[in-house]
């Protein structure tokens, strides 16, 4: 009785031992897969601090101007007159400030955005008559 009952915690001991050494080593390779991860995040963030010095560089006024100056013949670009600029009044209105589509009384929109468009050339097909 004895002896089975020893293999028996051997057998439970060996088996413990392997899924221990089996979580381990997936541990393992998952903090080599978490520090490579992070090696590519810093290499990222490195590329794009970069890019944003080269693109301060590339668009600064002075720069800018004197690039203007020296292509003015080949580009023969003029300043921007206050015309061309579009007034508060030109521009669409708010989404909340547009009109409500009609509706029946009593009777509710099945499609909102058919409300919408109204084209003049169909009728709808409600109104068709035979």
């Amino acid at each position: 009785m004895l002896r089975t009952f020893d293999l028996i915690l051997v057998g439970s001991m060996l088996a413990a031992a392997a899924v221990t050494y089996q979580i381990k080593h997936h541990t393992d390779n998952k903090a080599v897969e978490v520090r490579r991860l992070e090696a590519e995040i810093k290499l990222e963030q490195d590329t794009i601090e970069l890019l944003r010095a080269d693109r301060a560089l590339l668009t600064q006024p002075n720069r800018l101007e004197r690039l203007v100056k020296a292509y003015s013949e080949e580009l023969k670009l003029e300043p921007t007159s206050p015309e061309q600029l579009a007034q508060p009044v030109e521009l669409p209105m708010p989404r909340d400030q547009l009109p409500k589509p009609e509706v029946a009384q009593g009777e509710a929109s099945s499609d909102p955005v058919k409300d919408l468009i109204t084209t003049g050339s169909v009728q709808p097909m409600e109104s068709v008559d035979d």
